[in-house]
């Protein structure tokens, strides 16, 4: 399952529908097939990636139930990405009110802290209820993780993560992203839940395109 753009706001709804916790151990080859699997991405989507190699774009939003139930399963996937994979994650923003959480992923990249804190934050949201989507709440729970308030100010309001929220949305509509949790390769193709049956079995065929992404070069 992933969270389309109309159902951010049954959010609790959702909740109950999140896909269980998939192991890189579980993948199996397959061969993805064009407009069932996953989408072809025409024109091609923008890419950061350095000549050599193929960049995976996992696509989310910290209040989205299915990107946190995923989340426990990522770090073991993306260690087992190939070694010519340049994975990043970005936020996105299907309207204003997920810019705060943009500026909170990209503050806490700045500060070096997203292998410390970007799990802790679906935790605090899905597990422990608390409101991050902006304002004093937020700033408070990054105090608490230990992060130093002024420097996380500094970052959440300077115009580089200011920048990279934008460049995040206009990847996000290159893309032509329409739910989260959703991966892009190599600017070229979009999987998610909904068209591989599963995110579980999207990660499968994130794979699968990255050596079709590499084979294309």
């Amino acid at each position: 399952m992933n969270m389309k753009r109309r159902e951010f706001s049954r959010v609790a709804a959702l909740a109950a529908l999140a896909p269980s916790v998939w192991s890189p151990a579980q993948a199996q080859p397959i061969k993805p097939i064009a407009g069932k699997d996953f989408l072809v991405v025409d024109p091609r989507a923008p890419v950061e990636a350095p000549a050599g190699k193929v960049e995976v774009v996992e696509f989310f939003w910290y209040n989205c139930p299915h990107c946190s139930a995923i989340e426990p399963s990522m770090p073991g996937w993306i260690k087992n990405l190939p070694k010519d994979v340049a994975f990043r994650r970005v936020p996105v923003a299907f309207n204003d009110t997920f810019a705060p959480q943009q500026r909170l992923f990209y503050a806490l990249e700045a500060l070096g802290l997203v292998e410390k804190l970007h799990a802790k934050v679906f935790q605090a949201i899905h597990v422990e209820k608390i409101n991050l989507a902006k304002g004093d709440a937020m700033l408070d729970w990054v105090v608490k993780q230990g992060v130093d308030k002024a420097k996380f100010e500094t970052q959440y309001n300077s115009f580089s993560v200011a920048t990279k929220a934008t460049r995040a949305a206009q990847l996000q509509n290159a893309y032509k992203v329409e739910g989260v949790p959703a991966i892009g390769v190599a600017g070229r193709y979009y999987t998610d839940g909904s068209l591989a049956g599963g995110m579980e079995r999207a990660l499968q065929v994130a794979v699968a395109l990255v050596s079709d992404a590499r084979n294309a070069r």
